[in-house]
C-alpha cells in the first residue's frame, strides 16, 4: 500500500470544503501542524487541520476567563477540525497570535498552483517521452531535484517500461531522500533487468546475461549467484 506523501495529502486537503466552527459558525482556516508533540506526546495526528481564527468566537473569548479561574493561567482555546471528519477539537493558545503562524495563505496556495502547474507540464513531457521511448528526457526528468516528486517519481516508473540496459548504472548511482522514489528507482532497474533477460554481476555490477555461468568481463563463477 502507498504511502501518501505530505504534498499528496495538502493536495486532497485543498480540494475540501472548508468547515465551519461549531461555536460561532465562522469558516475555518487551513493550517499547517508544526513539528512538535501535542496532548499525549504523540503528534497532532494530521500533517493538516483546520483552525477557527475568529477572535469574536465564544470558545476563545471566553476561554481567557475560564483557564485563568481554573488553572492560573493567562491563555484560551481555538477550535480545530481533523480534514474531512466531524471530529473538533480545542487547542490551547497563549497569546492572541498564538498559532497564527502556521495559517496556510494566499501565498502558499499560489505557490501550491504553481507545484500543480509544473507537475501537469511534467506529466505532458512524460507522455511524449513514453510514446516515442525516449529515456535520455525521463532521466532527465528524474534527476533533476527541482522537479516536482510526482514527476520524478513517475518518470521512474516509466524508465522501467521503455529504458534500455544501458539506464542501469545512473539509476544504480542515483540516491534519493525520498522512500517512495528510491522505491521506484529500485523497482525500474528490476523492470529493465526483467525486460532483458539480465543481470549484475555480484563481483565487478556489470551486466550480463541472466542465465550467464561465467561473467564475461571478470571472469567469476556466477551460476547460482
Amino acid at each position: 500500500m502507498a504511502i501518501e506523501t505530505k504534498q499528496e495529502y495538502l493536495e486532497r486537503v485543498l480540494a475540501m470544503e472548508k468547515p465551519k466552527c461549531p461555536h460561532c459558525n465562522q469558516e475555518m482556516q487551513l493550517w499547517e501542524s508544526p513539528p512538535i508533540s501535542f496532548s499525549d506526546g504523540l503528534g497532532w495526528g494530521s500533517p493538516y487541520l483546520f483552525l477557527c481564527f475568529n477572535d469574536e468566537c465564544p470558545l476563545y473569548t471566553q476561554g481567557w476567563e475560564e483557564i485563568e479561574e481554573n488553572y492560573a493561567h493567562r491563555a484560551s482555546m481555538r477550535c480545530f477540525n481533523y480534514p474531512g471528519t466531524e471530529q473538533y477539537e480545542c487547542m490551547p493558545v497563549f497569546s492572541p497570535m498564538g498559532a497564527k503562524g502556521q495559517i496556510i495563505d494566499n501565498e502558499v496556495l499560489a505557490q501550491e498552483e504553481m507545484l500543480k502547474e509544473q507537475t501537469k507540464k511534467g506529466f505532458s513531457i512524460l507522455a511524449e517521452c513514453y510514446t516515442t521511448k525516449d529515456g535520455v528526457t525521463a532521466m532527465s526528468l528524474l534527476s533533476d531535484a527541482c522537479e516536482p516528486m510526482r514527476v520524478r517519481i513517475k518518470a521512474a516508473e516509466m524508465l522501467g517500461d521503455i529504458a534500455e540496459v544501458e539506464a542501469i548504472e545512473p539509476l544504480r548511482c542515483m540516491k534519493a531522500a525520498n522512500q517512495k522514489l528510491q522505491e521506484a528507482i529500485d523497482h525500474a532497474v528490476d523492470q529493465i533487468h526483467e525486460r532483458h533477460f539480465t543481470r549484475e554481476c555480484p563481483f565487478c555490477a556489470e551486466i550480463i546475461k541472466r542465465r550467464a555461468k561465467i561473467c564475461k568481463n571478470c571472469g567469476k563463477e556466477v551460476a547460482g549467484e
